[in-house]
């Protein structure tokens, strides 16, 4: 039988820009938790909005506090610009990877009050030509950018799930390597065209190898890959793309919409939630009946002229009226614009309109 890898405890202190995990075989270990190498890219994928929208809003109320110690220089301004921080703090602290690990208290959550009390330091923030000012605005410019690289995360994850895996017909890390050289081949054509940048997912981050005992007998031992990272958003791309190579991707269920993690040799599009109005039935139980059931009859306005257009362009395409680049980039637009009317952003008639113009 398998031995079964026991979670590990390690006691460090974090701040939100730098902070270690443990990668071994297809799991990783976060503080005293360890999780299958993707689930917190799932995580992450599950967010609701409005925690991101939450982040913004407290940050936007941290900015002007931290722009005005560096005028004002009291220890009111201080302690204003630190209550500003701290509530942002409150918020970033709980979400997926932060909340496993012990974070600096210290340092996080009296950030001003240190800064002031050391003479170097403090002076030396307020000399625009020092690393002190740079590491200063760097960290503000830091938190203004946090939510917004989490919903770029999210979003180029979205689109590599529907776009690129959905369609396949294996779910192994080859049919995975496959479906993303196509996705980087896209995305390296459009940032070349659109914004004369290459596309390029690397990040900087330190690595070493250390020994780590199972469990707190000491009785097994293993390498594990300790790694840290500058960015919950870097650590985000590790997580996915070490996934992705063992075969384990996100997926969002056809029946709840939640996304899950999907492992490596299985190919199902349901997860294991409660589903939508029911008590103990899981997604996975229901949702194929309930799809069976739904058929083409029930399919709602916006997804039938959806299958409209998209009928249309396969047409110019198989025809060779349109190229392979125009017809990846309509259909991608076309799905972009199904989603919004799913969102309600839509009606059904300014979504036909806007079908059509493709």
């Amino acid at each position: 039988m398998k031995e079964q890898t026991e979670r590990v405890e390690l006691a460090y202190t974090y701040t939100y820009d730098q902070f270690t995990v443990f990668f071994h075989g297809d799991h990783v270990f976060i503080g005293k938790q360890d999780r299958p190498v993707g689930q917190c890219c799932v995580d992450i994928m599950n967010l609701e909005e409005a925690v991101l929208n939450e982040i913004d809003r407290r940050v936007q109320m941290f900015v002007p506090a931290a722009q005005a110690l560096l005028t004002e220089k009291t220890v009111q301004a201080a302690r204003n610009a630190q209550e500003k921080l701290n509530a942002a703090w409150e918020v970033i602290f709980t979400l997926p990877v932060y909340r496993d690990l012990r974070m600096d208290e210290s340092c996080n959550y009296h950030t001003f009050e240190r800064l002031l009390a050391d003479g170097a330091k403090w002076s030396a923030v307020q000399d625009p030509a020092s690393e002190g000012s740079a590491m200063y605005h760097g960290m503000v410019d830091g938190l203004v950018a946090f939510a917004t690289s989490l919903r770029n995360f999210r979003r180029q994850i979205e689109v590599m799930s529907e776009r690129y895996f959905e369609p396949l017909t294996r779910r192994n890390s080859t049919a995975y390597a496959e479906a993303y050289s196509y996705f980087y081949a896209d995305m390296a054509y459009v940032g070349a065209r659109l914004f004369q940048e290459d596309f390029a997912q690397s990040f900087p981050m330190e690595v070493c190898f250390v020994p780590m005992f199972q469990d707190e007998e000491e009785t097994g031992i293993f390498i594990a890959e300790k790694a840290t990272f500058n960015s919950l958003a870097d650590f985000l791309r590790t997580d996915f793309y070490r996934g992705l190579a063992l075969g384990n991707a996100p997926r969002r269920c056809h029946d709840c919409g939640k996304y899950f993690l999907l492992t490596a040799g299985y190919n199902t599009c349901y997860c294991n939630n409660i589903a939508p109005g029911e008590t103990e039935r899981t997604c996975r139980k229901v949702g194929a009946h309930r799809k069976e059931a739904q058929g083409k009859a029930n399919r709602t306005p916006a997804q039938v002229e959806y299958d409209r257009t998209y009928n249309r362009l396969k047409q110019r395409k198989n025809r060779r009226k349109m190229t392979m680049d125009e017809w990846n980039t309509a259909v991608a637009k076309a799905q972009e614009l199904l989603g919004r009317s799913d969102r309600g952003e839509l009606t059904d008639d300014e979504l036909t309109r806007l079908l059509k113009e493709l």
